[in-house]
């Protein structure tokens, strides 16, 4: 046999150094390495050379299969990939593809080692009347090994190593062969096979045998026909040329050859092989599946998915390693997505603002005590850079580093926070301000995180609802009272209201300016700070969850292709308040809907809720937060101040914002209140569908302490002159309310005593300053009371 193939080298020539060297690696396991070099004139001591210096171990790295995102009940949201491929057993993939593919491409695999003699023989002689290559011949075994240092190469963007893995050299089939050889001692011929059918690219996007069986033909390699399994046995050898949607007639051609080739070998007969031959492609059967985002159906909310993957620790140190991870590593992603309350909350922004209008509106919704997101949508649904078809890229409800844009004004629904603040320091819901319609609070002082401080120039402040004069935290909530939100917040000092803001999850939108840098600005509580939509939602889910604080999270949990649980981001749910307050808080917000500005968004149920109105400046924005214990939910409302009427440098102008606008493209009147737009519009349906099988359960009630005050001693101002001691008890946090009544011994207008003078009083209650109106009436002195001192207990009375 030796001296036959000398014979054969030299007759043939140059040409069959790809012979040689083939046989040379072939026989290398039997011993004959040197005479067939010698034969070839490739000298015995380079091909040992050549030979010792190629590796036998080649490193099997998984292959790279797609991630998908599921929503809660398990569907698929979106695909991320590289490579479209899912892995299968091979006893997943049906027995006429096996056959088929081994018929084409190496029908003797279970009989022959790494190297196929025979099998190169063959191709040699045809290749040479061809015109003579150094390509064909190769096992199954030394094509996967091509495929894994090609796929490799490529992933890793190593172009030269791409080349160097595919170069029609003698060194690359030496290399092959010999990692060819190494791999059949350590895998069986069906593990081998297996790793092939899932490596191997089948064109149109296609990789590994199921994604190829789900393209083409819309079925699973499990239930491939014999028609179908020869197309894609076909298309291995070459892909793009095959391919049947790009090349139809071309792909039909290969498939019949590889049925004439399985008939010929008799794994199917002849009249199978005819019948399948008379089949037809049908394009129409082709399924494509789109990596990313832009094209699923909901973009917005995969974008947010892919950014919280590309920040999980669990998925690699770097992002470059995270990015490998989520597009190769076969994950599964699970979120608490509800598509019905998604599309609920898309109609319900979608039937106020179309997103070709001028406005830009965002409803998210999230649930307490877990952070877990399940729902975002927005005016403008569609991803991509068409604006005048209504496209975006922007994620308007999220912040700058997860894909948003600047963020809105959020109006008083910042007034929730000095509620809270003012709770926790102590000052409860009965506290009473005078708030007139219009104050001054030039020059007031108040506590910013550095120092105490005033207001600077001349800051007038107007209410807008119509609601003036005396009243406690609850009626000023209700009634979003300007004059007194900012009275309360000076009280309880700027420096606790914005770090209350922070601590509950308010998120400025402007990196330079965070929440708590806001200290010194008194018009924090009138929601001047811009933020996204999705922590104002975030920050109600605190209250809504009875003081529990979780960043915003989208994603479940995350499992490997072997089932392995990777860490998921943290929500990292923390108590940032105590039950009491959240509880006295969601006491004052529920009467905003109860009895308040935002009655129209009252929920059909009747069910406990809580939330704020807010409405800019100008009314450029209008928002609804709101909560149930179920769910916390922000629904907004904002001009785009880039387009005509709302763009100053525009002709046209429209400085009354939203109020009294018809939207073009839905014909829907805007009030310009977040309680009769906002609230009612894209609230109340959003969250009715969410809640529609969920029970009822209350918020709790607060303690007395909160609601009325915790009892403290009254200060002591005996013997103090009436304006010390006002001055005294208003440092101590006390309200002072001046009152008049008949005095038989105080001159008119004197003050007479303080009630109460002594003993327990709430604190931060209020101290009624009774001053003379002078002598009672003489007709009926029984029926007056006067309210002459019994005592000189208290400061001294005016005489």
């Amino acid at each position: 046999m030796v001296h036959g193939l000398k014979r054969f080298v030299t007759v043939t020539g140059a040409g069959a150094m790809f012979l040689v060297v083939s046989v040379l690696c072939g026989l290398l396991v039997a011993a004959l390495v040197i005479p067939f070099a010698a034969a070839s004139g490739f000298g015995a001591r380079a091909a040992n050379s050549q030979l010792s210096r190629v590796p036998t171990n080649l490193t099997l790295p998984p292959q790279a299969q797609r991630s998908k995102v599921l929503d809660v009940h398990g569907d698929v949201l979106a695909y991320f990939y590289d490579e479209n491929r899912i892995y299968v057993s091979l006893d997943k993939v049906a027995p006429v593809m096996r056959r088929a593919l081994l018929s084409i491409e190496d029908h003797r695999f279970y009989e022959h080692g790494a190297f196929d003699l025979k099998g190169t023989l063959r191709a040699f002689v045809s290749n040479q009347a061809a015109g003579g290559t150094v390509q064909g011949g190769s096992s199954i075994t030394q094509q996967y090994v091509k495929m894994v240092l090609v796929n490799e190469a490529t992933l890793a963007g190593d172009e030269q190593a791409v080349k160097d893995a595919q170069a029609t050299t003698y060194d690359r089939k030496i290399t092959e062969l010999r990692y060819a050889i190494a791999l059949e001692k350590k895998l069986s011929k069906d593990q081998i096979l297996e790793r092939y059918l899932n490596l191997a690219y089948f064109g149109d996007g296609a990789y590994g045998v199921e994604a190829a069986a789900r393209h083409y033909f819309n079925t699973s390699a499990a239930k491939l026909t014999l028609p179908q399994a020869a197309m894609l046995a076909g298309l291995v050898q070459s892909p793009d040329a095959y391919n049947p949607v790009q090349h139809r007639q071309a792909g039909l051609d290969r498939r019949n050859e590889v049925l004439d080739r399985m008939a010929a070998l008799k794994e199917v007969t002849r009249s199978a092989a005819d019948a399948a031959i008379k089949t037809g492609f049908h394009p129409t059967k082709v399924t494509q599946v789109r990596t990313g985002c832009v094209d699923t159906d909901y973009p917005f909310l995969c974008d947010y998915v892919r950014r919280s993957l590309l920040a999980t620790p669990s998925l690699g140190d770097t992002k470059e390693e995270r990015e490998k991870v989520i597009d190769r590593g076969g994950l599964t992603v699970r979120t608490a997505i509800d598509p019905k309350t998604q599309d609920m909350a898309q109609r319900s922004v979608s039937k106020m603002i179309g997103p070709k209008d001028p406005l830009i509106s965002t409803m998210d919704m999230i649930q307490p005590g877990t952070g877990l997101i399940v729902a975002m949508a927005q005016s403008r649904p569609v991803m991509g850079d068409d604006a005048g078809k209504g496209e975006t890229y922007f994620n308007y409800s999220v912040p700058q580093s997860m894909g948003g844009g600047q963020g809105f004004q959020a109006g008083s629904t910042f007034k929730a926070f000095t509620a809270a603040a003012a709770l926790q320091d102590g000052i409860p819901i009965a506290k009473t301000y005078n708030a007139k319609k219009t104050m001054n609070f030039s020059g007031r002082h108040f506590d910013s995180c550095q120092r105490r401080t005033s207001v600077n120039g001349d800051w007038k402040v107007t209410n807008s609802t119509g609601v003036n004069g005396k009243m406690n935290l609850a009626k000023a909530a209700a009634w979003s009272v300007n004059t007194y939100f900012v009275q309360l917040e000076l009280a309880t000092g700027m420096c606790d209201v914005t770090r209350m803001a922070s601590r509950l999850g308010a998120q400025s939108s402007v990196e330079s300016a965070p929440i708590n840098s806001y200290d010194d600005k008194p018009s924090f509580t009138l929601g001047t700070v811009e933020v996204s939509p999705m922590s104002m939602s975030e920050a109600y889910a605190t209250l809504a969850s009875g003081g529990i604080h979780c960043n915003p999270i989208i994603i479940s949990k995350i499992t490997t292709p072997a089932g392995k649980e990777l860490a998921a981001p943290s929500a990292d749910c923390k108590r940032v308040i105590s039950p009491d307050v959240a509880r006295g808080v969601s006491k004052v917000l529920s009467g905003v809907v109860s009895t308040g500005s935002a009655t129209k968004a009252r929920l059909a149920d009747h069910r406990p809720q809580a939330g704020k109105t807010g409405t800019i400046d100008s009314n450029a924005a209008v928002w609804f937060a709101g909560y149930t214990p179920e769910v916390s939910g922000a629904a907004m409302i904002a001009v785009d101040n880039t387009r005509a009427p709302f763009n100053k440098t525009k002709p046209g102008y429209r400085s009354k914002g939203l109020k009294g606008y018809t939207v073009p493209s839905t014909g829907v009147y805007l009030s310009g209140s977040g309680g009769g737009d906002a609230g009612p519009g894209i609230w109340k349906p959003a969250v009715t569908e969410y809640l529609a099988d969920k029970p009822k359960t209350s918020f709790g009630e607060p303690s007395d302490a909160i609601v009325h005050g915790k009892p403290v001693e009254m200060p002591d101002v005996a013997g103090l002159s009436s304006t010390v001691a006002i001055k005294k008890l208003q440092a101590a946090g006390l309200t002072v309310r001046r009152v008049t009544r008949p005095s038989t011994t105080v001159p008119r207008g004197k003050f007479v005593r303080f009630s109460p003078a002594s003993g327990k009083i709430a604190q931060y209650g209020t101290v009624k300053a009774v001053y003379s109106s002078g002598k009672p009436p003489t007709k009926s002195p029984a029926s007056i009371k006067s309210d002459t001192p019994k005592s000189s207990a208290s400061a001294k009375p005016d005489r």
